[in-house]
């Protein structure tokens, strides 16, 4: 391994870098498994990468630490955060797998453990183990590679595959290879906690299998969960009232205003939330019926709605969801499309019946003027919405086709659809049902080609792709629609891969993003697609994976898109950081500059890219002008690489010149400065003339 030094004082600075950025500091950890280092960036280079992770958020860590609830509604002792401490300090693996069915708090509790074992094996400066989320990026979820798991020493690290485990094709070698990784955790003093659903994990296939795992058989009770919430974290012991159990003296009820909304099988989540909702409700009557309907999503209303009303007026209120704020008879109008009916002509059932108002504010609406909303009831919409989804069943693909003629240019939903696609996936992440997501896949061609149009579509792919349960299903349709002929459909795949995915999810996101490069015309989807190679590599502790991915394309499968993805990569035009990184680091090791160079023959050899070659040169000539980049390196770097192209298109038009084309400065100095002998033979047949 190269010797590892910190950036001389001499070395530049990062003009088009963020100030973090600027700093230019090493990182440098897990050197036993280094193979380079990039000086000058945040950067380290490692024979596997390894999944990402995170921090666990710290309003997680306060529950376990200052709201912990380990008693039943019985009084009984749950036992799952403490059984899985006990495995993870016994003489076996340092792995714990915690089973059960949902809504048991095995999530927590898994945290509670790692947080105990963290603060018991502390590390040697005597400060608690560092709890970190690992997430689940593998490139195939269907065979999870345990080999990427982190491996730092000294870290309590949660690994939650509730969601994906049973698609698992071959669980039981799976879940041995989690066995052997626990083994190798013990020996360098870190913890794994995995989170599995209820009978995904094949305890069976061996003693070994079985002995690692936690059942979850008993969950907190509900209302001392909601109690300790409000006491310890919201810091409102005096609204603990409202959760009283006790009888009243008339028998007709608990004493608590909301003590009924608890059971014995309620969810610690739904503890959790209630405390949430009486914290942030106005001390008063009021404010404690708004709190109370907003917890029960309004069930009640909902239901006596439903109950009391028409298909026409149910109609209206399913209309006046997604148009809330629109004008009444636009939103009536909708209403009667989505009863399959035209305008009415009938004067005498036009005057029959009450009026628009009456019924507009029957089903829950507030009527101003000519203005329908249910501004007024928060999370009334969604659990109309939800009530629907499950028992109107039949009424699925109705609505969704429905919302595809009332979403489409000049029709009233369009000026909504940032709205109704917050509904939507709200609606398909409560209920699980990725079929929704496949309608708004849809809205991608409807006829909107805004660039607004296309990033509200992204953000909402992106926010059902994290998603817990519904998560892992969505990232399967992006990687579908990743490999789509349709050039709008990929782009917004490619969008979807600039944001937040790929801060999550960056491995699948590559996955994602070479399929998009690898498509046959550089289009709008390819473009983006380069965008989000760039804008990866500028995140921190990124540019590595990147790097090493992209190289691989390029070099060990000849794929289009590492061609594409290593020339968007090393283009300073935007932004000059990875290109000083990588430079930096070239002129320090060896490897990285043979690779820089391998990535440019490659390039070269397909023609498919010459015109980017072209470009990358000139841009290169540019930033070498401007002093950005070391100017003898980048030199010595191209005259290599010119030597062995001189008479591919691209290298012969910028040694050459092109006919009709004007060369500015500081390509012309190149030029002159790569000293090469055949252009003492050959003048060039372009322009030396710089442009103005």
């Amino acid at each position: 391994m190269s010797d590892l030094n910190e950036v001389p004082p001499t070395a530049p600075p990062l003009p088009s870098a963020s100030p973090e950025r600027a700093r230019m500091n090493v990182d440098v950890h897990s050197v036993e498994r280094s193979q380079i280092i990039i000086a000058g960036g945040d950067v380290t280079m490692v024979d596997k990468q390894r999944l990402t992770v995170a921090d666990i958020p710290q309003v997680e860590l306060d529950v376990v630490s200052r709201a912990w609830v380990d008693t039943d509604h019985s009084g009984g002792t749950v036992m799952t955060a403490s059984d899985a401490v006990s495995l993870l300090t016994s003489d076996g693996p340092a792995l714990a797998v915690i089973s059960g069915a949902v809504g048991y708090g095995k999530r927590t509790a898994g945290i509670r453990a790692l947080w105990q074992v963290s603060r018991s094996e502390r590390n040697t400066d005597g400060e608690p183990l560092p709890l970190k989320a690992i997430s689940p990026d593998w490139d195939r979820p269907e065979t999870p590679d345990i080999g990427s798991l982190p491996d730092q020493p000294g870290t309590a690290f949660l690994l939650d595959v509730a969601a994906e485990i049973s698609g698992w094709e071959q669980p039981a070698e799976v879940a041995q290879a989690l066995v052997t990784h626990g083994e190798r955790l013990r020996r360098i003093g870190s913890y794994l906690v995995v989170i599995a659903d209820e009978h995904s994990w094949p305890e069976g296939a061996s003693g070994t299998l079985g002995r690692v795992v936690v059942r979850s058989k008993s969950r907190p009770a509900p209302h001392r969960v909601a109690e300790k919430h409000l006491e310890f974290l919201y810091r409102k012991p005096e609204r603990i009232r409202w959760l009283n159990t006790t009888l009243k003296p008339d028998g007709t009820g608990m004493v608590g205003q909301a003590a009924h909304l608890l059971t014995e099988s309620s969810a610690p989540a739904a503890a959790a939330r209630l405390a949430g909702d009486l914290a942030q409700a106005e001390d008063s009557t009021e404010g404690l019926n708004t709190a109370l309907s907003a917890f029960q999503q309004w069930r009640t209303e909902v239901n006596t709605v439903f109950k009391e009303t028409g298909p026409a007026d149910r109609a209206l209120l399913v209309a006046t969801i997604f148009l809330s704020g629109s004008e009444a008879v636009a939103t009536q109008d909708a209403s009667r499309r989505l009863l399959g009916k035209g305008p009415q002509n009938d004067v005498e059932a036009i005057l029959t019946g009450p009026d628009l108002s009456t019924r507009l504010r029957a089903v829950g609406a507030e009527v101003d003027g000519r203005h329908a909303t249910f501004d007024h009831k928060p999370g009334y919409a969604q659990a109309v919405l939800n009530h629907l989804w499950q028992q109107r069943p039949d009424i699925h693909m109705h609505l969704l086709k429905w919302l595809d003629t009332i979403t489409a240019p000049g029709e009233p939903g369009a000026s909504r659809l940032a709205v109704i696609s917050d509904l939507l996936v709200e609606l398909a992440i409560t209920e699980n049902d990725v079929r929704i997501i496949d309608q708004i896949r849809t809205w991608i061609g409807n006829g909107n080609t805004t660039t607004q149009h296309e990033a509200l579509i992204a953000g909402v792919f992106t926010r059902a792709a994290l998603a817990d349960a519904l998560g892992a299903k969505v990232r399967t349709k992006l990687l579908d629609w990743a490999q789509s002929d349709e050039e709008r459909v990929a782009k917004v795949v490619a969008l979807v891969c600039q944001g937040e995915f790929a801060t999550h999810y960056p491995r699948q996101t590559l996955v994602r993003l070479r399929h998009i490069l690898d498509r046959p015309e550089p289009d709008t989807a390819v473009r983006a697609a380069e965008t989000a190679v760039r804008a990866m590599a500028v995140q921190p502790g990124q540019l590595s994976r990147v790097w090493e991915t992209v190289i691989k394309w390029a070099t060990q499968h000849g794929h289009l898109a590492g061609h594409r993805a290593f020339l968007s990569l090393l283009d300073p035009q935007d932004d000059a950081y990875v290109l000083q990184v990588l430079m930096e680091a070239a002129s320090r090791t060896p490897g990285v500059r043979a690779a820089i160079l391998r990535g440019w023959h490659a390039a070269l050899a397909d023609i498919r890219v010459a015109n980017q070659c072209r470009d990358l040169m000139v841009a290169w000539a540019r930033v070498r002008a401007e002093g950005l980049v070391p100017r003898d390196l980048v030199t010595d770097i191209l005259r290599q690489v010119i030597t062995e192209h001189l008479y591919t298109s691209p290298v012969a038009a910028l040694v050459f010149g092109e006919p009709g084309v004007q060369y500015d400065e500081p390509v012309i100095a190149l030029r002159k400065d790569l000293h090469l002998p055949i252009l003492t033979e050959t003048p060039p047949t372009g322009s030396e003339t710089a442009e103005p």
